[in-house]
């Protein structure tokens, strides 16, 4: 708990207070899930329908994977990444954040000991979204 308030100090300290927009203004809004509101492109062989996100988002969903502890947890989130998205034009639906900077896009699937510390963490003051961001990458 001491690192992710130390973080989140750091953070507010530098960035002033302020939440850095993935997309100029337009990162999403919590609430709406991935795939509301997007028109799909062609299904892939393994039936799922893929959402077309900008290059930037894109990026970031690829980039999000190397925060997973295993190579195995790591390489399976990028071939999920690669089967799930396209690269096309700017996705206003998917919910992108940074926070410390770290940026991610789309719903964080947290380990029980990422959940607890969003938990503690939300309770030290912290927003859930933030908390979910720093859990993930730093736990």
């Amino acid at each position: 708990m001491r690192k992710i308030v130390a973080v989140a100090v750091f953070a507010a300290m530098t960035m002033l207070g302020t939440v850095a927009s993935v997309a100029a203004g337009a990162g999403g809004r919590p609430g709406i899930g991935p795939r509301a509101g997007i028109a799909q492109a062609s299904a892939p062989k393994g039936g799922v329908e893929r959402q077309e996100v900008s290059r930037k988002q894109y990026d970031i969903l690829i980039g999000q994977c190397r925060y997973l502890k295993t190579s195995e947890a790591r390489h399976r989130c990028r071939a999920q990444v690669r089967e799930q998205y396209t690269v096309g034009a700017f996705n206003p639906n998917l919910d992108c954040r940074t926070y410390s900077g770290v940026s991610v896009c789309g719903v964080l699937e947290l380990t029980a000991a990422q959940r607890s510390c969003v938990e503690e963490s939300v309770g030290g003051g912290l927003t859930r979204r933030r908390a979910e961001v720093e859990c993930y990458a730093f736990r």
